[in-house]
């Protein structure tokens, strides 16, 4: 697959629609490109497994990780107004929220444009400027002018989910990719790329690659894959927010275009620091671009996976995104070509012995 061919593959899994539990759209996204790879299933939860044709089962077991779901929203009431009010799924700030383009599934199942909005200043008052805006005064229009024109015209009900209008965008030039969900679609993507590129090669262990759905309500997803797979050892992909345009520069451990960043730990995880130290070092002896970072917030899959059976060494490869957990994400496909990259280099050189280091 070309570099063209995979930036196709990449837009396709980050314009799918699915906030956690509504997932569907991006398994079946997902699902053509990882059934020219391996052995591809799904379970109840729509989490998607992909199998190399080489697997064994006899020998370690190595997961590769990232998820499905994206933020979004749910409608939670239809005013009588014809707005609607909604619920954030996964994090938000709220100020980010207001004056953007949405979809809004309804009941026959189609996506139908929506707008978020707030109270109009000309109508705040000054108290109201400065106060800081919550969720509940932030709602969604999709144009009806009643509850019964939301419900009868446009098919509105509540419990549907919510998802940013934007569409996937790659500039040869800056060679930056610009669109939504890149946490942790750039994820899903970069599984089947590895996949990819170790067709039909030999390694001493067996890969199983898992797409789990509901990251972003509490890593569910991964929960029950780390159950199904239980894996020796797991790659969790991510895409982590990028911290190049907030923090210090000497606090700068996340830029794009500095290759993928390794997490030494964050809120739920302490990495495994011998094979963390392993993927550094191979990383700096081929000279592959990466970055390590010590956070205090924020988690990943690897929270649950870790701590399946009787502990699992996990490493983090993660894809750095301006701007995660808004409508708009910013990256480098430099530093996704050099996150599978390395993890391809990795899965070559494991086998049992040097599990067992871990």
């Amino acid at each position: 697959m070309d570099k063209k061919t995979t930036l196709e593959m990449i837009a396709a899994i980050s314009n799918a629609k699915g906030i956690s539990g509504f997932e569907d759209q991006v398994v079946e996204t997902i699902r053509p490109y990882a059934e020219k790879l391996g052995e591809v299933s799904v379970d109840r939860m729509r989490n998607l497994y992909l199998r190399r044709r080489e697997n064994t089962g006899s020998r370690p077991v190595v997961q590769l990780d990232a998820h499905s779901d994206e933020v979004g929203f749910m409608v939670q009431a239809i005013c009588p107004n014809g707005t609607l009010r909604i619920i954030p799924i996964g994090g938000w700030v709220s100020h980010n929220i207001p004056a953007h383009k949405v979809w809004v599934r309804n009941r026959t199942g189609a996506y139908i444009p929506g707008i978020t909005a707030s109270k109009p200043p000309h109508f705040m008052t000054a108290k109201e400027r400065e106060a800081p805006l919550d969720i509940g005064s932030i709602t969604l229009d999709v144009g009806a002018v009643s509850r019964e024109d939301a419900i009868e015209t446009y098919g509105v009900r509540i419990g549907e989910p919510v998802v940013p209008d934007v569409t996937f965008t790659y500039d040869e030039k800056t060679d930056l990719m610009v669109g939504k969900a890149f946490d942790c679609r750039l994820g899903c993507a970069a599984i089947l790329e590895t996949f990819r590129q170790l067709q039909s090669r030999e390694l001493a262990v067996d890969v199983v690659g898992a797409c789990a759905v509901q990251e972003e309500v509490g890593t569910r997803g991964a929960t029950v894959t780390a159950q199904v797979i239980n894996p020796d050892v797991a790659i969790v992909f991510e895409g982590c927010p990028a911290d190049d345009t907030c923090v210090e520069p000497y606090m700068v451990q996340t830029a794009i275009k500095r290759g993928p960043m390794l997490r030494h730990i964050d809120a739920r995880m302490i990495t495994n620091p011998h094979f963390q130290r392993y993927a550094l070092d191979l990383a700096e002896e081929l000279g592959i671009p990466v970055q390590e970072a010590v956070r205090s917030a924020g988690s990943t899959n690897g929270a649950v996976i870790h701590i399946n059976g009787q502990g699992v060494p996990v490493i983090v490869i993660g894809i750095p995104v301006r701007y995660a957990h808004t409508h708009y994400g910013i990256s480098a496909y430099a530093d996704f070509d050099n996150a599978v990259k390395l993890a391809c280099e990795i899965l070559t050189r494991l086998d049992a012995n040097v599990i067992c280091r871990f």
